[in-house]
């Protein structure tokens, strides 16, 4: 895998190039103006000045039911393959429905269940070990603010690594174009941060 380094000081283009590669799926239009610094790479479904259409019959309201045995602190289900979070409070007065970024490949992909174990406005971001290593010219660390790629909010799951997150780059929101985690606009991500709590259950198919 090939990939064009990060400029030197630029934490702009790893924003716009790499950002969202941590977790983004099918509804946004991509615009014409943008130049990736990863325009190379294989981190990327295809070629994001491209606009994506979504499967429309496949993004659809579902039951709880099926999928959990109750709704206690509230569920989030996340379908990796209509790349759509749902949610259901706990009363079940509450539901949505969000488009998401997903992981890149099968490999990076985990499904099954699990809760949230911390909530984060305003979070900070390191890489991985695996992500190091295949992307050697990623920094260290990124704080808060526009350039993270973990956008506004964050929820973190009982998995090492794993998270609900927002993205600066609404582009990658609905492709597969993330290291593991799941994407939502910023916008998404903040109005599902007020809803959960730590000890909602996950759920990841």
């Amino acid at each position: 895998m090939t990939k064009k380094l990060i400029e030197t000081g630029s934490r702009r283009a790893f924003l716009a190039g790499g950002a969202a590669l941590l977790a983004s799926p099918a509804l946004a239009q991509a615009t014409n103006n943008y130049a990736a610094p990863f325009e190379n790479s294989t981190e990327t479904e295809r070629d994001i000045t491209e606009s994506v259409r979504r499967n429309i019959s496949s993004f659809r309201s579902l039951d709880w039911q099926p999928y959990f045995s109750n709704t206690v602190n509230g569920a989030i289900l996340v379908d990796t393959t209509s790349r759509a979070l749902h949610f259901w409070s706990e009363d079940k007065s509450v539901y949505k429905l969000y488009p998401t970024s997903v992981p890149l490949t099968e490999e990076l992909t985990r499904r099954g269940r699990t809760e949230i174990v911390r909530k984060v406005v305003g979070p900070e971001w390191r890489p991985t070990p695996s992500m190091k290593e295949r992307n050697p010219e990623w920094p260290d660390y990124v704080g808060p603010g526009p350039d993270n790629p973990l956008g506004t909010h964050a929820l973190y799951l009982s998995w090492t690594y794993y998270r609900i997150h927002g993205t600066h780059d609404t582009r990658k929101i609905g492709r597969r174009s993330s290291n593991g985690c799941i994407g939502l606009y910023n916008e998404h991500i903040a109005e599902l941060f007020g809803l959960t709590k730590v000890g909602t259950q996950v759920l990841l198919i």
